[in-house]
């Protein structure tokens, strides 16, 4: 019932930008805490970005300067803006939306930056 839809991934060139979304779909994102993972076969799983449900955003230290995340509430969306993508970068990008008693979790959608 439940489903965070993301998009907006594939491959970019290092220097280069891409913008995910992540759409919900049976669940209100206004208001509610909004984090985007991302992950690789041999790298642990961490934390990108997040947006409280008062709109404080936070990153990790990684893509400080470089990314940004954002919420468009009439959309049902949250967004990453990823600027001056690295090869580093590379991973597959989870959307997450965070309650105390449970987490929703998209399915996740692969950026690749390379040459």
């Amino acid at each position: 019932q439940v489903r965070l839809v993301e998009s907006g991934g594939g491959l970019v060139q290092p220097g280069g930008s891409l913008t995910l979304s992540c759409t919900g779909s049976g669940t209100i994102l206004t208001n509610t805490d909004m984090n985007w993972y991302r992950q690789t076969p041999t790298k642990a799983r961490e934390l990108v970005a997040s947006i409280s449900g008062g709109d404080d955003a936070n990153y990790g230290d990684f893509v400080k300067g470089r990314f940004t995340i954002s919420r468009d509430n009439a959309k049902n969306t949250v967004y990453l803006q990823m600027n001056d993508l690295k090869p580093e970068d590379t991973a597959v990008y989870y959307c997450n939306q965070h309650f105390i008693l449970r987490d929703y979790w998209g399915q996740g959608i692969p950026v690749n930056v390379s040459s």
